[in-house]
């Protein structure tokens, strides 16, 4: 079983699980209306190389909702104000989906953090999402409770959220955060951490954008070279096969991400 605890971060009170122990620590962060048990039993693949800590975000999970409008950059502060608080010192980040770009907001802010970064099926502008999905994410709103009700999603979160009766205001928060324009582009070829991205080849984020964000890390610019030399420290993994929604549970995921963190 992990250690279990929470962090007073922002007017949180932030709910994290530490599994492992050694090396780097690796902070993990869920996708929206999830927990850190969306992602089954990676935490603990990776966790047997080195410690891996699960985070949940503001009104995600065991962390209960506050007053305050998500963000972007508010969740990647909390996550910041999480690893000082647990004197982690320089730690990796792997994020997925709103996770994802939670993570990537905290390598912007905190450089010095963050030694290494993973994003996963997250886009490093709105508008890197397909049409369809904007479409649908800008429909997000507690107008959906019934239906988001009836969902896997729901039930995972219910089993440790201390207010279920949360449950619209989060996503009215989660619509008006995924309605918000945001384009981290120019940040993003600014950052020196080595960044592993992740996406399925039928995700909810096209390949080309994908392709668009390595570019700005410095990679597919070039050959590489006979030796792999002239590569770069980035790395662009496409899943064939994988969606949005299954991407973090491909058998090769968890050794994709262990081998670019080594």
């Amino acid at each position: 079983m992990p250690d279990v605890g929470y962090a007073p971060v922002n007017g949180l009170q932030m709910y994290w699980e530490s599994r492992g122990e050694g090396g780097v620590p690796l902070v993990v962060t869920h996708g929206g209306f999830g927990t850190t048990a969306m992602f089954g039993g990676l935490l603990d693949e990776l966790a047997a190389s080195r410690r891996v800590i699960g985070v949940e975000l503001q009104g995600h999970g065991h962390t209960a909702d506050t007053g305050r409008a998500f963000s972007y950059e508010a969740f990647g502060d909390d996550i910041g104000g999480l690893v000082a608080h647990l004197g982690l010192g320089q730690v990796d980040l792997l994020g997925y989906s709103l996770g994802g770009g939670a993570s990537l907001r905290c390598a912007i802010q905190h450089p010095a953090l963050v030694r290494r970064l993973a994003v996963v099926a997250a886009p490093c502008r709105r508008e890197g999402w397909f049409p369809e999905v904007l479409t649908a994410q800008a429909q997000v709103s507690s107008a959906l409770l019934d239906q988001m009700r009836r969902s896997a999603l729901f039930e995972a979160w219910a089993s440790v959220a201390p207010d279920v009766n949360a449950i619209g205001a989060v996503m009215d928060k989660t619509g008006a955060l995924l309605r918000t324009p945001y384009d981290w582009s120019d940040e993003v070829a600014q950052l020196t951490a080595p960044v592993l991205l992740v996406f399925g080849d039928a995700d909810s984020v096209p390949t080309a954008h994908a392709a668009e964000f390595f570019a700005l890390l410095g990679g597919g610019l070039r050959d590489g070279g006979w030796d792999g030399s002239l590569a770069g420290s980035s790395r662009l993994a496409i899943l064939p096969g994988r969606t949005h929604y299954d991407v973090c549970a491909a058998p090769e995921f968890g050794g994709i991400v262990e081998r670019f963190l080594q």
